[in-house]
């Protein structure tokens, strides 16, 4: 990529893989016979993730969007020749499909980003600051027609609230809409073991679920913002409860490529396309539980939390396998934070690893 596309050379490492490496794996999954993954792009929001990532972090238009996608192919390609795996034809017609549609999902991904924002103010706007500014024009109405002074007093008083009550609207508002600007949260950032907060996370829900709350996590120490981060995974967590099938609920930690993959995966009834299409919507609520109210902001958030991270978040949700939410961040975020938003600059690693093929030689034994 650094030498077909010149605004990927500038790009640190774990910007530059991004979710390919989740693509790949779910290519090899599609590919293995009697696995339930039609191709790499079923019942999964990573292409999308990844074309939102590339939209929000660098400075690539939806041509290198699109020609990183052909790269991926022509590599893997050259890679098969030079090894002599003799792919099928049926084979290759996953792999083209999976591209092609990958394709379609990440750029539809990236040019919504900003088509969203002025949707997102005027829905905003409208519903929630006409009650206050009614109060203060009735209010200043009544002050012009007020008989004594404490009757204007009381009248002062309560159009000084209304406006303090818009005035946090207006910090609500331009806080959901920098969500979809790309703009990223205040972080705080510091150094810990990501498994330390898992175990923490854990142990606050343990009482208030009765199945079990399962972890597989590796130690990992890293710069993350703590508060954050915990916030997201009790989201998820939550989220699991509410909507999973009363099953045990699995936290994973491990790592790849500079990042950490932090998932939480449910039992229970999948999400359908257009639910994992929307999923991450502001104020979008699916599937309402009887007795549970939500507001559509929790996995919002947690979308935000990982973007102000350098990473990002998808959903891979199927009737056979479950509901798996990912955390994709790095490990170091201090670049991807101090850069103020876009990915900065890349230090070449000494010595490139090779791709690795072993996965597809298992394939075709």
């Amino acid at each position: 990529m650094r030498s077909h596309i010149s605004t990927a050379r500038a790009l640190r490492r774990p910007i530059l893989i991004n979710t390919l490496p989740s693509f790949y794996s779910n290519l090899i999954q599609a590919l293995t016979p009697d696995y339930p993954r039609q191709d790499a792009t079923s019942h999964t929001t990573a292409a999308a993730a990844h074309g939102g990532e590339r939209a929000r972090m660098t400075n690539f238009g939806a041509e290198q969007l699109i020609h990183e996608y052909q790269l991926f192919r022509e590599a893997l390609g050259e890679v098969c020749d030079t090894h002599g795996l003799a792919l099928s034809p049926a084979d290759w017609t996953i792999i083209d499909r999976s591209i092609n549609t990958a394709i379609r999902e990440a750029v539809r991904e990236f040019t919504s980003i900003h088509e969203d924002l002025r949707h997102k103010m005027a829905a905003a706007l409208s519903h929630d600051m006409r009650t206050p500014l009614a109060v203060i024009a009735n209010g200043a109405q009544l002050i012009g027609v007020a008989d004594d002074l404490a009757q204007a007093k009381r009248l002062g008083e309560k159009i000084a609230a209304n406006a303090a009550r818009l005035e946090a609207m207006v910090g609500e508002v331009l806080d959901a809409l920098t969500t979809h600007r790309g703009e990223r949260l205040p972080l705080q950032l510091s150094r810990f073991d990501m498994r330390e907060l898992i175990l923490l996370v854990q142990r606050e829900f343990a009482d208030r679920y009765p199945a079990a709350l399962e972890m597989v996590a590796i130690g990992v120490e890293g710069w993350w913002c703590r508060d954050t981060m915990r916030r997201a995974l009790e989201n998820l967590v939550a989220n699991a409860m509410k909507y999973g099938d009363g099953g045990p609920i699995r936290i994973e930690l491990s790592t790849s490529h500079g990042n950490i993959l932090l998932t939480v995966h449910n039992t229970g009834n999948p999400l359908s396309a257009e639910q994992r299409g929307r999923i991450f919507d502001y104020l979008r609520r699916e599937r309402q539980v009887p007795g549970q109210a939500g507001w559509g902001i929790g996995l919002p958030f947690v979308k935000r939390a990982a973007e102000s991270h350098g990473g990002s978040v998808a959903v891979d949700s199927a009737a056979q396998t479950g509901t798996t939410f990912l955390i994709d961040v790095p490990v170091d975020c201090r670049p991807y934070v101090d850069d103020g938003g876009r990915a900065g600059g890349w230090e070449a690693p000494a010595a490139p690893p090779a791709l690795e093929v072993a996965a597809l030689h298992r394939l075709l034994e």
